[in-house]
């Protein structure tokens, strides 16, 4: 049996104490707000903290209601989270409010379930939730606090493993104290964000060390167990600035589903195999937008990773020949003027190609 099996009240309350001192000052800990506990927990998932914070900021101050972000345009909401990434957190944080709206009264549910049917909370979010805005007697176990977990405990199955997660949800249920349940989530979470990091853990200043039993048995850098990461998958992606005769830009906005779902786009697509760059430009703005363009001078050649595929993004400046366009595959379509690019929500990629209109490329529409 793990040392730390048999003194878990002991690990609570030393995990408390050190919270005591050492807690992070962050703006969502300055409030009990159900709706802003919420706002907080979604922008944390897979995002840094010191990034979190103004995003959050500008988010409460935009939609400072449940009724003001179920009242918002899709393309508000994904303004306000540009840059962010993983913008299905902001279209399910949209999509909930409007059922928090219709179904609770514009109040954030309490229970368990209501949570977890919304769009977007799993069961860290719930967890997070109830026992933080509602003193609800239950863990919440993110990525950093189940590293602590697996360490504490030695658990030497993958980190990624379902029953890994059932194991470290179960063992965090079992040191939840009665009372401050939501402080001591919110600990847990600082100890493995500060302290029991992924690489070199401050061991000799964490207040549980000495019950660890990843650490004495000098594990510490070797758990948690991680699978080895497939390569990930490399396509050439175009995209075309299309100029018309009254020096106006053709920008598509893309479907709302998909990584980066109800953004706006310079038109194009995935390149296909044995298929020039320019003949695929040409291929994918007549698809999905029904026009026929020249193709001219290369704007920008941009890399980009994301969770699952690596991109090089050609952008190419490009004259609008023939053709109305028509939403035949994006959800819209604007005709519109490179000061005004700013008022639509782009992903970051595509704001790279923005920077790179310099004006003697936009000189190409004269």
């Amino acid at each position: 049996m793990a040392a730390a099996e048999g003194h878990l009240g002991e690990i609570s309350d030393r995990i408390l104490a050190w919270y005591d001192e050492n807690q992070r000052n962050l703006p969502w800990r300055k409030t009990s707000d159900p709706y802003r506990v919420w706002i907080s927990e979604i922008m944390l998932q897979q995002t840094q903290v010191d990034t979190v914070i103004p995003y959050y900021h500008r988010f409460i101050s935009q939609f400072p209601t449940v009724q003001a972000l179920a009242g918002a345009s899709l393309d508000a909401v994904l303004k306000v989270w540009e840059n962010m990434g993983y913008y299905a957190r902001a279209r399910n944080l949209h999509a909930a409010a409007k059922e928090v709206l219709h179904r609770f009264g514009g109040e954030l549910p309490n229970t368990w379930d209501e949570l977890t049917a919304l769009p977007g909370i799993g069961s860290y979010t719930a967890g997070a939730i109830l026992s933080i805005a509602f003193g609800q007697h239950v863990p919440a176990v993110d990525s950093n606090v189940r590293r602590v977990l697996i360490r504490l405990f030695a658990i030497d199955q993958p980190l990624d493993q379902g029953q890994t997660r059932r194991h470290a949800r179960e063992l965090a249920g079992r040191l939840v104290p009665i009372a401050g349940a939501g402080l001591f989530n919110q600990a847990l979470m600082d100890l493995g964000a500060g302290i029991c990091t992924r690489r070199e853990p401050g061991c000799m200043f964490c207040p549980i060390s000495d019950l660890c039993e990843a650490y004495r048995r000098r594990l510490q850098d070797v758990l948690p167990v991680t699978r080895r990461r497939r390569p990930l998958p490399h396509s050439h992606v175009t995209a075309g600035v299309i100029w018309n005769d009254c020096r106006q830009l053709l920008i598509a906005q893309r479907r709302n589903k998909g990584l980066l779902g109800g953004l706006w786009k310079f038109p194009g697509g995935v390149q296909q195999s044995e298929e020039s760059l320019e003949g695929c430009l040409q291929r994918k703005v007549r698809e999905e937008l029904g026009v026929r363009i020249r193709v001219g001078k290369p704007i920008a050649s941009i890399k980009h990773a994301y969770t699952h595929m690596r991109i090089t993004l050609h952008a190419f400046q490009c004259a609008h020949l023939a053709g109305v366009p028509q939403a035949l595959d994006c959800a819209d379509w604007r005709w519109t003027t490179l000061d005004r690019l700013k008022d639509f929500a782009f992903s970051r990629v595509d704001r790279k190609i923005i920077e790179a209109v310099t004006p003697e490329v936009a000189e190409f529409a004269a």
